[in-house]
Order: structure tokens, then C-alpha cells, then sequence
């Protein structure tokens, strides 16, 4: 049985999607850093729609440090999981004070209430810095095995399978342009669109 080279076999898909802003409309990584912890459970364009308001009651890290709760819930009530999120902002915004001390490295990312691996991914992503890992969203989850990529359903398994077979330097997009992939064009008919199709499993399996 050959085994895929799979650094090869998504060139075409890194160079379809590298670079492409990630759906969260935000303008600066203040805003990325509260658009994705909002995100979390809950839809990009849901959080797209109500940013605007929040952002211009606290435009940045200071501002957000004083809200209280029922001054945040008037922003973020149609958020699914908004009590928790309120307080998760509440409490990373009183440890980092300053946009200019929002860290960007998974160690330091994971450890703020409300950022798991998958959001401290697409931070460091937003900020251009080095990645340590790769974006694992539910588009991964479900693309990823759908090529042949990864097996399973854990978000933290996929990552490491994905992160063992493609090189380093493409870590930092290759999650992302999964996502994107799985967002467009993966679909039981759309193969026709596919950079993939001849490497995927499914495509094989079912042609």
C-alpha cells in the first residue's frame, strides 16, 4: 500500500487558501483575541453581527478590564454559552490589561480562561507569528478524516496526526486552508471543485 505524501498532495490547497482572512471580521488582535473566544460553540457571522457594538462600548483591553457582567450581557446575549464567556472575558482581560500584552504562544494563550489549542491556533495565526500547532475546527474534524489525513473525532488527536505528516513551516495555514476547504467545496457532489480530490479517501472510495 503507498502512503500519501501529504505535503505534497495539499500543496495545491495551501497555495489556494494561504493568507485568506479568517471568516472573524475583526481589526485588530484585540478584537480576534474577544471575536474568538465569543465563537466558541457558536457561528463566525453571529459573532460578525454583533462585534461592532461591543468593540465600540470597549474598544480595547482597558476598557473591556472594567465591564461588568450585566454591561457585557448587553452585548452578548444571543451568544450561545454567554455567562461563561462574560466571565472569561472579565477575567483575561484583568490578567492582560493591555493590548500590548496579549501573548502569542500556545503556553501562554491556553493558559487564559476560554482558549483552548484550536483558538490559540488561529490568534497566532491572526498575529503572524511562528505556529506551534494547527487549527482544528469542526470543519477540520470533519474534512480531515473525509481526505484520509487524520482518523477519529478528537480535535487534539487530529491535530497531532496532521502536525506528523506535514512539515512545520505549513503548520501555521494548513488547518486553516482545511477549513476553508471544508467551508466551500467539501460536499457529497462538489468533487468537481476539489484541489484534493485525487489524493482523498472518500473520492477514491466512492469513484
Amino acid at each position: 500500500m503507498t502512503t500519501t505524501n501529504w505535503s505534497t498532495a495539499l500543496k495545491p490547497l495551501l497555495d489556494k487558501y494561504k493568507g485568506k482572512a479568517h471568516p472573524l471580521e475583526y481589526k485588530n488582535l484585540y478584537q480576534l483575541v474577544v471575536m474568538v473566544v465569543l465563537s466558541a460553540q457558536d457561528s463566525d457571522k453571529n459573532i460578525n453581527n454583533l462585534a461592532p457594538a461591543l468593540f465600540k462600548a470597549f474598544p480595547n483591553m482597558k476598557a473591556l478590564s472594567t465591564a461588568t457582567e450585566k454591561e457585557l450581557f448587553e452585548f452578548i446575549s444571543k451568544v450561545r454559552n454567554f455567562g461563561n464567556k462574560a466571565k472569561w472575558l472579565m477575567e483575561l482581560s484583568k490578567t492582560i490589561k493591555d493590548d500590548k500584552n496579549i501573548p502569542l504562544t500556545m503556553e501562554a494563550l491556553t493558559e487564559l480562561p476560554g482558549i483552548g489549542r484550536k483558538s490559540a491556533n488561529v490568534i497566532m495565526r491572526g498575529a503572524g507569528v511562528n505556529s506551534e500547532g494547527v487549527i482544528v475546527d469542526l470543519h477540520v474534524v470533519r474534512v480531515a478524516p473525509r481526505i484520509g489525513i487524520a482518523t477519529g473525532t478528537d480535535p487534539k488527536k487530529i491535530e497531532k496526526q496532521i502536525m506528523e505528516v506535514i512539515p512545520e513551516k505549513d503548520w501555521g495555514e494548513i488547518g486553516m486552508a482545511i477549513s476553508f476547504l471544508g467551508r466551500e467545496t467539501c460536499r457529497p457532489t462538489h468533487h468537481h471543485d476539489c484541489v484534493v480530490s485525487r489524493y482523498c479517501a472518500y473520492f477514491k472510495a466512492n469513484h
